[in-house]
């Protein structure tokens, strides 16, 4: 699971005005979207007419990981701040240690799909402190305090959000990111007072954790944990009144065909691709399509609304560049890999 320094939390929770907390929904943003990259190559890698099932999955979880981003620049907003995103440093170099972890608890790499990288790293990013049916796995010894976890640290500003009150919303109400033609408006909705951020963080969490009675989200759907234990165990999660927890994966099939996906190296950028290369100019067309999405973003965010539709967009000029990057091999017959970086420039 990932770990969070305890010291965050307390930072947190002894906040006397929402501007102590700007850094720490910062961090939030930056975590949202940090899990992105990966869920994304996990499904581009996923050869399109194959393994469809299990494409649907990932790309879902990588669009409530969008969703979750924007709900956490919302509140940014809400309390006076200001989303950054549109720079360098927003992207971390993967394999990555993902913003809040402690330590080395869940390394993330860009890598193409397998049952491996669910369960070795999907699984762990999403994991609850006490997961239900199988035990958690066991806490890297980490020096001081005991470490917290994701859902203690949202948790945490939500309690504390409740207890400063509405006045410490004092950013514009306008500037709010919500477009109900992207997402339900019982899901991405303007965060204005106590009552809607506490409902927008709750949501949060319990899409990625469930609750610690449940597998399910405040949707009725199965939080992003157990629809990726779905995939590890190749069974749908189903209803059994036999099994501990009221639940087992012993559902329909999810057949995984390894054939259906796409080589890639691992973790490339740019500077792996000689210039004035096939595999170069098609790597550094996704990489600029990436970072147009992260500007329209942060122009969103700032004030132009209009240009989420932009963002958008390139999401779907994404899919199709990335397929374009992964069926061009290099000189030597070896596949080309997907840069997720901010500027065509960067090694």
């Amino acid at each position: 699971m990932l770990l969070v320094d305890r010291e965050l939390v307390e930072r947190v929770r002894g906040a006397q005005a929402g501007t102590e907390l700007l850094g720490a929904v910062q961090s939030a943003v930056e975590l949202e979207h940090a899990t992105v990259p990966p869920y994304l190559t996990a499904y581009y890698t996923l050869r399109p007419g194959r393994n469809d099932e299990i494409a649907t999955a990932v790309r879902a979880v990588a669009v409530e990981e969008m969703l979750h981003m924007t709900i956490a620049g919302n509140l940014l907003l809400a309390l006076g701040g200001r989303p950054r995103i549109a720079f360098p440093e927003f992207v971390p170099p993967y394999p990555t240690t993902l913003p809040l972890n402690l330590g080395e608890s869940v390394k993330v790499p860009i890598a193409a799909f397998s049952r491996g990288l669910v369960h070795d790293v999907f699984m762990r990013i999403e994991e609850p402190a006490h997961p239900l049916e199988f035990p958690a796995r066991a806490l890297e010894a980490v020096a001081g305090p005991p470490p917290a976890t994701i859902g203690e640290f949202y948790a945490a500003l939500t309690e504390k959000i409740v207890d400063l009150g509405d006045a410490a919303f004092v950013g514009d109400p306008a500037r709010q990111v919500v477009d109900n033609a992207w997402f339900p408006a019982d899901q991405l909705f303007p965060l204005v007072d106590v009552d809607s951020a506490a409902s927008a963080l709750t949501m949060i969490a319990e899409e990625g954790e469930g609750t610690s009675s449940s597998p399910l989200d405040q949707e009725g759907e199965l939080a992003h944990f157990y629809r990726f234990a779905e995939l590890w165990h190749g069974h749908r999660l189903v209803a059994d009144a036999d099994a501990e927890h009221g639940y087992s994966y012993t559902g329909a099939r999810i057949d995984f065909d390894p054939a259906g996906v796409w080589p890639m190296p691992a973790n490339p950028r740019l500077s792996d691709y000689p210039a004035d290369t096939r595999p170069r100019l098609v790597a550094t067309r996704f990489t600029d399509a990436y970072t147009r999405l992260l500007t329209a973003l942060q122009e969103t965010f700032d004030g132009r609304r209009e240009n989420l539709d932009t963002a958008i967009g390139v999401m779907f000029e994404m899919r199709l560049l990335a397929l374009e990057v992964l069926a061009t091999p290099d000189e030597h017959g070896r596949p080309t890999g997907l840069c997720f970086q901010f500027g065509t420039n960067v090694a």
